[in-house]
């Protein structure tokens, strides 16, 4: 069984970073596309970004040139390294596994807890 932990949120205030981390168990890590998502609240879940096996990346517009995500297989973790956050970046962030076809992430249905990240102005 897959098991994700996500950490690394808290609050911080507008202009300030982040480095989220999420630890995967129970697969083959560097076999897998990773995914972080975002849910504000009263909003749907969307996908922030994603980095595939042989590390292609991928972000949404919202956060391009502020996030960065990365891996590292020998630890099985997934980073997401938030910079010039905003308000607007307030949300719980989710990792996942999944599959990258070209632009498009497909995640699998292993939703960890998630991490709560909190942004003032």
């Amino acid at each position: 069984q897959v098991q994700l932990v996500e950490s690394g949120g808290g609050l911080v205030q507008a202009g300030g970073s982040l480095r989220l981390s999420c630890v995967v168990s129970g697969s083959i890590f560097s076999h897998n596309a990773m995914g972080w998502y975002r849910q504000a609240p009263g909003k749907q879940r969307e996908l922030v970004a994603f980095i595939s096996s042989g590390e292609w990346t991928n972000y949404a517009d919202s956060v391009k040139g502020r996030f960065t995500i990365s891996r590292d297989n020998a630890k099985s973790t997934v980073y997401l390294q938030m910079n010039s956050l905003k308000p607007e970046d307030t949300a719980v962030y989710y990792c996942n596994t999944g599959l990258s076809m070209g632009v498009s992430f497909v995640p699998d249905n292993n939703w960890g807890q998630g991490t709560q990240v909190t942004v003032s102005s």
